[in-house]
């Protein structure tokens, strides 16, 4: 990806749709025909960054409260949408973790970033695992939320029948069962249900099988040990299906701190947003570029 318009031709287009006020959504072409990525940005270019990637099924909304947090404390913040998700084109699947990382790096080079904090959930934690791994020099910290390393086969078999339902009738048949699993049982009455059922429903099926396909050919562990970033994990209590990968994460990553916030679920920046937010933006402060 090279080139980078608003999406309004000459015009910044002002997100207020998607994010807070100020900031403007800009598109880069792709390498497949009519399709581009999208990603909001706002604050100083000169400004030290922060680059949010979200979780499958989802687009920047879910970091609606932290990229205006972070807008305000001066960063520049850039809030990515992934293929086929959001704003975003959806790209013929398959992808792979790999090309995501390098949608990143498109990103990063079109603003002439050169090195920003990092900040992940779920699938956007395993673009930032492998984003330390493969360009260690670009990353300033890392936060790395409800995500894993691998793929073990049970791991990966599970999202078979989700490509398969969505394939049959559209993403959105997976509301009731991903809403279930990342908000629990009474999700329906979780403030943030309206919001995540509506990004799922938005959700192309080809960004989401894509983006299901790259999981499960996740195989980053192995080199989690060349991670040199600060790296902070952040996990759920209530987030069965993550404990375990992310205390195996914790393991290693040299110097990772794991952080578990009670009472929280498979997207934590919902459930308790003031926790998470403490511990996202000290880390950030404690990491800070030297001036």
């Amino acid at each position: 990806m090279t080139t980078a318009t608003t999406a309004n031709g000459d015009k910044p287009v002002v997100a207020q749709d998607r994010l807070a006020a100020g900031f403007s959504r800009i598109r880069l072409d792709g390498t497949e025909n009519g399709k581009y990525l999208a990603a909001y940005v706002a604050g100083r270019e000169d400004a030290e960054a922060v680059l949010f990637n979200t979780s499958i099924l989802t687009d920047s909304r879910v970091w609606t409260d932290q990229a205006a947090r972070a807008l305000a404390l001066g960063y520049r913040v850039v809030c990515v949408d992934f293929r086929g998700h959001g704003a975003s084109s959806p790209f013929s699947p398959p992808y792979t973790m790999q090309g995501l990382i390098a949608d990143n790096i498109s990103i990063f080079d079109e603003l002439n970033i050169d090195r920003a904090h990092l900040v992940g959930v779920s699938m956007g934690g395993m673009v930032g695992l492998g984003f330390g791994i493969l360009h260690p020099d670009r990353i300033q910290s890392l936060t790395l939320c409800a995500t894993r390393g691998d793929a073990p086969a049970a791991f990966a078999a599970g999202w078979d029948e989700r490509i398969a339902l969505a394939t049959k009738l559209g993403t959105g048949a997976l509301v009731q069962s991903t809403c279930e699993r990342w908000l629990g049982a009474n999700y329906v009455s979780h403030p943030a249900y309206g919001l995540i059922a509506q990004m799922i429903q938005e959700t192309s099926i080809e960004g989401f099988v894509g983006g299901a396909q790259a999981i499960q050919k996740l195989d980053f562990l192995g080199d989690a040990g060349k991670v040199i970033a600060p790296t902070l994990l952040i996990v759920g209590q209530n987030d069965a299906g993550m404990l375990q990968p992310m205390h195996v994460l914790h393991e290693a990553i040299k110097g990772a701190r794991l952080e578990t916030i009670a009472n929280a679920g498979h997207l934590p920046q919902f459930d308790d947003t003031n926790k998470f937010n403490k511990l996202l933006f000290d880390h950030m402060y404690t990491n800070k570029a030297e001036c």
